[in-house]
C-alpha cells in the first residue's frame, strides 16, 4: 500500500512501493524504514550544498519521509540548508523533526532547557525550514539537564502550548542514556510523549536499546534510531578524534574494519544492514548529505549484502564483537560536561 506522504507526479511511485513504513507509535505517522538526518548537513565539515539538496529533495521522491534535524547540527546550517530543499516540495510528501535543548558548542550556552529558550528555539527553527510547523518537536538530549525536573516542568509544557498552537504535532526526547527517557516518559504527567530518539544503542557492538523496546511499546511511544555506525566506529574511515568510545573499544573496531578491508568488504555496509534489520524500531535516521551516499543506503535496504559480505558479518560477529567487554561509553560525556560546569562554577 502507498503511504499518506505518497503524492502522484511527484514520487517515484515504483520506489515507494518497494520501501518499507512502520507506525510511529501511536502518532499515526507511517515512516519509511530509512529517515534521512539532517546531522550530516552540519555537523561533518564541508559538502556542496548544492548535491546535498539534490539528494534531499531525491530521497524524498525515493519514498523517505521522515527527516530530523536539529538547532545544534552546524549551528542552525543543517535547518537553513533543508529549508532550501524542501522549497517546493509538497508538504504532504515527508515528515520532519527538530529539536529544542542543544545549542552551542560553548559549555556555558550549549544546553538552555527553559521553557522561554524553547519557544524561542521553535520559532527560529520554523523561520529557517521556512516552514508553518514541524511534525515532531524533540528535547535534546535529556541526560545533560542539570535535572530532569526542568525538562518534565517547563521543557514539555511549553512544548505542549506550541503542538496546541500547530507549530509542532507531536513531542519527543533524545538521549544517549536510555534510564532518562524512560524516567521522563513515567513522570511527563499531562504531557505524552510521543517518541524516543537513541542512538548507537543498536548496533553490531551495542544492542542495549533492545531490553527497553518493551516499556517503549506498552507506553505506545514510537522508537527512532540513529547512528547505526556507531558514530564512525563501525566504518572503514574511522570515528572522529572526539569520540568518546574507550580506546579498547576503538582498537577492537579497528581491527573489525581492517579485516572487512582485507576481505574486500566496506565495515560500515555491514553495520548499516545490521541497523536496518534490527526489530521494534519505526525508522532509522541515516546521516545523507549527497546523492551517492543517498544510493548507497537505499541499495542496502533494497538489496541487502552480497554472499561475501553476509560471510565476513559472520566472521566479525564471531571473531571481534562476540565477548566486547565494554561495549559502550554511557556517561563519559556526561562526566566531561560536569567536569566543565564545575570549572566555571555552574554547579
Amino acid at each position: 500500500m502507498l503511504p499518506p506522504t505518497y503524492v502522484p507526479g511527484f514520487h517515484d511511485e515504483a520506489a515507494v512501493k518497494a520501501m518499507r513504513y512502520n507506525d510511529l507509535g501511536t502518532t499515526g505517522l507511517k515512516v519509511s524504514h530509512l529517515a534521512l538526518g539532517g546531522g550530516a548537513l552540519g555537523l561533518y565539515g564541508d559538502y556542496p550544498e548544492e548535491d546535498a539538496i539534490a539528494a534531499v529533495r531525491e530521497a524524498i521522491r525515493q519514498g523517505i519521509n521522515y527527516i530530523d534535524t536539529a538547532p545544534f547540527y552546524g549551528l542552525g546550517r543543517s535547518e537553513e540548508v533543508l529549508g532550501k530543499a524542501l522549497k517546493g516540495i509538497p508538504r504532504q510528501a515527508y515528515y520532519i523533526a527538530t529539536k529544542v535543548g542543544c545549542y552551542t558548542m560553548d559549555p556555558r550556552t550549549m544546553f538552555d532547557f527553559s521553557a522561554q529558550k524553547t519557544r524561542e528555539s521553535v520559532a527560529k527553527s520554523l523561520e529557517l525550514l521556512q516552514l508553518d510547523y514541524v511534525d515532531v518537536i524533540q528535547v535534546h538530549d535529556v541526560e545533560f539537564a542539570l535535572n530532569l525536573d526542568i525538562i518534565i516542568q517547563e521543557t514539555l509544557p511549553a512544548l505542549q502550548e506550541l503542538v496546541a498552537k500547530g507549530k509542532a504535532r507531536f513531542i519527543g526526547i533524545t538521549g544517549y542514556p536510555l534510564e532518562p527517557l524512560r524516567e521522563i516518559i513515567e513522570k511527563s504527567g499531562s504531557v505524552k510523549v510521543d517518541t524516543v530518539l537513541s542512538y548507537t544503542r543498536d548496533t553490531l557492538i551495542d544492542d542495549t536499546l533492545q531490553q527497553h523496546l518493551p516499556f517503549f511499546k506498552e507506553k505506545g511511544v514510537g522508537v527512532i534510531c540513529a547512528a547505526g555506525t556507531a558514530m564512525g566506529l563501525l566504518s572503514s574511515a574511522g570515528p572522529q578524534p572526539w569520540h568518546p568510545a574507550s580506546q579498547e573499544l576503538q582498537d577492537v573496531c579497528r581491527a573489525a574494519a581492517d579485516y572487512c578491508k582485507e576481505r574486500g568488504v566496506e565495515l560500515a555496509r555491514l553495520a548499516m544492514h545490521h541497523a536496518l534489520t534490527r526489530e521494534g524500531q519505526a525508522t532509522h535516521v541515516v546521516g545523507i548529505n549527497s546523492t551517492e551516499i543517498l544510493r548507497s543506503n537505499l541499495q542496502i535496504l533494497r538489496d541487502g549484502l552480497t554472499s561475501t559480505e553476509q560471510e565476513v558479518l559472520r566472521d566479525i560477529r564471531q571473531k571481534f564483537f562476540a565477548k566486547l567487554p565494554m561495549h559502550h561509553w554511557e556517561g563519559v560525556e556526561l562526566a566531561k560536561m560536569r567536569e566543565e560546569w564545575r570549572k566555571l562554577g555552574m554547579l
